[in-house]
């Protein structure tokens, strides 16, 4: 291999990708339709259990050189035979989960890690003992996730000897002066980051210099918080405790209450067990109202920063790009035809589209941090770390899920108005 060869960079992407090919049908279960590792493969089983980047160094750089993409490849295919295995318990306990017609959670997001486990304790499941050890599994799982329910979470914040003790606390909080931030942070801090889409340095420096609770200050002027579409007040209001919620009900992001804020994670996450208990979530929720950004987590609030720097042009065709973030996702964005159309017409009536979904189409930026919030509110909930590598990730995902809910919310309109799709 020549010197120039091993020194070519490689996506770490495309690395796990084609290694993961090699390993063959033993494996399909954890894959995709192209055969590839699933997302959930590679964050739950592959990151965390085979190569484990934290204590190898060289398997965590997005680009690798080939010494290190071979490395890694062979990492990955001397674990065939114990993936193989994880594979098939898979299969088994998703059976077992089946015939006990359970719904509750994503198979893989409670399964893959305790597949993993059966694999490294027993090897291939056998047929005398894999019914016992699934059954054993399956109980442990969803048992740690019982107390975690929406009914217990409802019934606590209801009862008649917490309930006033929390509406105290919640009061008592928000009667407390914002604490004042001191920080060294610049905007162009944060268009160095965009410029760059994945500059871990630059990413540090703004969490270390507290640069989301500083950008945070803006929301307190009049109109500022609606302008980014977290709330349809010009000031920020305290929230209510909250006696009931709906998922298809729920307020913009600032105007939940302290219930509708936990309700939205408890209906979609997956790792309960990885919560606190419900008394101290709710607590803590209700010092993370009155927080920078409603979040407790300077990550947090550094990608609530970023995100309204990448976007809050995204409709406009004058203002300068903010490096290679901005230009991507607004390319990505200008792309979709019902966006041209809308941008086009003068008004809802012309497009033939609601006017709600109208006005998030025109400003897009507002269903963005809507978005954005609620992914990194569920974060913290979930005591979730975000890696200076993931940020592209995050701000490129949320586009995305923006996109595929205003195009699903198109399809209803026209099929309503019997238009054909």
């Amino acid at each position: 291999m020549s010197a120039t060869e091993d020194e070519t960079p490689l996506p770490r992407g495309m690395v796990v990708a084609e290694a993961w090919k090699q390993l063959g049908d033993g494996v399909k279960a954890l894959s995709n339709t192209s055969g590839r590792p699933l997302a959930r493969t590679v964050k739950l089983i592959l990151d965390p259990l085979v190569l484990r980047p934290t204590g190898h160094r060289r398997f965590s750089q997005t680009l690798m050189t080939r010494r290190e993409a071979e490395a890694l490849c062979d990492a990955i295919l001397n674990a065939r035979e114990l993936l193989s295995a994880t594979a098939e318990w898979f299969t088994i306990l998703k059976q077992v989960r089946r015939q006990r017609r359970i719904a509750d959670g994503n198979p893989q997001d409670l399964y893959f890690q305790r597949c993993y486990e059966l694999a490294h304790l027993h090897g291939p499941p056998e047929t005398a003992t894999a019914q016992t050890l699934a059954d054993d599994v399956i109980d442990d799982v969803h048992n740690a996730r019982a107390d975690k329910t929406v009914e217990n979470l409802r019934d606590h914040v209801n009862d008649p000897v917490q309930r006033p003790r929390l509406e105290q606390l919640l009061a008592d909080v928000w009667l407390r002066p914002r604490t004042s931030v001191s920080s060294s942070f610049t905007p162009e801090t944060l268009e160095r980051l965009l410029s760059e889409c994945s500059d871990t340095t630059h990413y540090r420096t703004l969490v270390d210099g507290a640069a989301g609770s500083a950008q945070s200050i803006h929301l307190d002027d009049d109109g500022n918080a609606r302008a980014y579409g977290l709330t349809v007040h010009d000031l920020i209001q305290p929230p209510v405790l909250g006696e009931r919620a709906s998922k298809s009900r729920l307020p913009r992001p600032f105007d939940r209450s302290i219930l509708e804020r936990m309700f939205a994670s408890f209906t979609t996450v997956f790792h309960r067990e990885t919560m606190a208990d419900i008394p101290t979530l709710v607590v803590e929720e209700i010092h993370r109202s009155h927080a920078p950004w409603q979040l407790s987590n300077e990550h947090s609030r550094v990608m609530m920063a970023l995100g309204w720097a990448a976007v809050r042009n995204l409709s406009g065709d004058a203002a300068t790009p903010v490096g290679r973030a901005h230009i991507r996702l607004r390319s990505r964005w200008q792309r979709e035809a019902y966006v041209r159309r809308v941008l086009r017409l003068p008004t809802p009536t012309a497009s033939g589209v609601p006017d709600d979904l109208h006005e998030d189409i025109l400003h897009v930026q507002r269903p963005y941090m809507r978005r954005l919030w609620v992914r990194l509110h569920g974060r913290e909930l979930r005591n979730e770390g975000l890696e200076p590598e993931a940020v592209w990730d995050l701000l490129d995902g949320v586009l995305r899920s923006v996109i595929m809910d205003q195009r699903s919310r198109l399809r209803e309109n026209l099929a309503h108005r019997g238009v054909s799709t």
